[in-house]
């Protein structure tokens, strides 16, 4: 009885196996500031008294909000700016300051930036939890993965971020059966676009179903203008912006997310002062001006990496929010230059301009995968990660896919059935055909039964 008992708990087991479902693997890909860092100190020299110049073990260096408190945060700045090398065209930390990114294959530390896991610093973890809680079963760390990476680094320092994502792919696609859905948020887009850009068409064919892009800055956004000049204060109202303005300005990826010359004409002001105007074609000016010449080497590294490039060659789903201003033009009055501009609001989420958002639906005519674009009205640039409509869309979409998937599977379930009763027919001919040599038999002589006691019989020793 016992084992009766257990026979049928391990055909449930089995039985339950069975009903998953063929779900996308998701690799998700953050922003700009979308993944945890920590940080390990053995520092010449502190900027500050307060300042720990070095420590036994890793700490949080991003997000740490106590960190970024006034009379804390010059530390803090000092451990996450870079240093640039003229020579390599590489940046590197400040002296005696280790970095790493932790969680890579995680969704944790894409999930929540903070650690510790306070709501109002929550990342992916609304639609994370969204897919868990979904029909599709999604599994954390398993059939959803994180794919956290140094944001402070623009693609051609991404060498090896690249590589490990690659592998990832590969690895979820074997594991799983099914290709992979990259599902990323702002920088993620033109991050993706250039590691795609970069894949022959035969691997995204065999690995990759496709992109979900949530508020992706395709083709740059003015604000990084902004925080050249100006600085920003990563939305803390505590925070002044020119006290941060220096580790800004250090990171490479800033200089990637200048506003394309594609976009944006060679006439079009973006930053407009009474000695000088500033557009896409002289942004060398612009970086002399504010006695940045490391600033626009990094410009000239960065300016042309996705210069003509390929469409991405993968189904394109593309979500961004408008009707929020966001900065189209700095004006500066006599003697406000660089820290003090008037700001001209235009198209966008609050942080992406609508011409960048809309580069992926271009994608539409230059490439044969198709390409979805769903915009939302009044749609902030991180609300986008949490609203009900847009985390809808998003498992939605994983929904279509898997459908398709197992339309796919059951349709390759017919043409193996079929493709074995035809094999098994041509058997059935051909030991047929030497039984009737051997016995002279015709076919309407004996019945099929018949003929396979016959078969059985006579010429099977000899078949074998």
């Amino acid at each position: 009885m016992r084992l009766l008992a257990l026979l049928l708990l391990v055909c449930q087991a089995l039985g339950e196996v069975k009903k998953l479902r063929p779900v996308p693997p998701v690799i998700l890909v953050p922003g700009d500031g979308g993944s945890q860092m920590e940080a390990k100190l053995d520092k010449p020299a502190v900027v500050h008294y307060v300042c720990t110049k070095k420590t036994d073990s890793w700490f949080d260096l991003w997000l740490n909000m106590e960190s970024l408190i006034p009379g804390i945060i010059d530390c803090w700045i000092d451990n996450m700016r870079l240093v640039y090398d003229n020579t390599t065209r590489t940046t590197r930390n400040s002296p005696g300051v280790m970095t790493r990114v932790p969680g890579f294959g995680s969704t944790s530390t894409v999930e929540w930036l903070d650690p510790s896991h306070h709501y109002p610093t929550s990342y992916f973890y609304d639609v994370v939890e969204a897919m868990v809680k979904s029909p599709l079963g999604y599994v954390r760390d398993s059939t959803i993965r994180g794919a956290p990476y140094d944001f402070r680094k623009a693609p051609n320092e991404q060498k090896n971020y690249f590589k490990a994502l690659k592998h990832m792919t590969e690895s979820m696609y074997n594991s799983e059966g099914q290709r992979v859905v990259y599902l990323l948020h702002s920088m993620g887009g033109p991050m993706i676009w250039y590691f795609l850009a970069n894949q022959p068409q035969s691997w995204k064919d065999e690995y990759v179903e496709g992109v979900i892009s949530m508020a992706g800055a395709w083709g740059g956004s003015i604000k990084a203008v902004k925080v050249y000049t100006a600085g920003d204060n990563l939305g803390i109202y505590l925070i002044n912006p020119r006290s941060i303005r220096e580790e800004q300005r250090s990171a490479t990826s800033l200089a990637f997310l200048l506003p394309s010359p594609d976009l944006w004409k060679e006439d079009e002001v973006l930053v407009q002062t009474p000695e000088k105007n500033y557009t896409t074609a002289n942004f060398k000016d612009m970086f002399e001006a504010l006695n940045l010449p490391d600033a626009y080497n990094i410009y000239l590294d960065t300016k042309n990496l996705l210069k003509d490039a390929p469409p991405p060659g993968v189904d394109l789903y593309c979500l961004y929010g408008h009707g929020i201003n966001t900065v189209e033009k700095l004006v500066y009055q006599e003697g406000s230059f660089p820290d003090k501009p008037d700001l001209v609001f235009g198209e966008g989420d609050g942080t992406v301009n609508l011409r960048s958002a809309q580069v992926c639906e271009s994608f539409a005519s230059k490439q044969r995968q198709k390409v979805h674009a769903k915009a939302f009205p009044v749609m902030e640039h991180m609300a986008i990660l949490k609203d009900v409509d847009s985390i809808s869309y998003v498992v939605e979409t994983l929904t279509n896919i898997t459908q398709k998937n197992e339309e796919a599977a059951a349709k390759a379930t017919q043409v193996e059935a079929l493709e074995k009763q035809r094999e098994k027919n041509m058997v059935d001919q051909h030991l047929f055909h030497i039984l009737y040599k051997k016995k002279n038999f015709k076919r309407n002589d004996i019945s099929s039964a018949s003929f396979w006691k016959v078969l059985n019989m006579n010429a099977m020793p000899n078949v074998l």
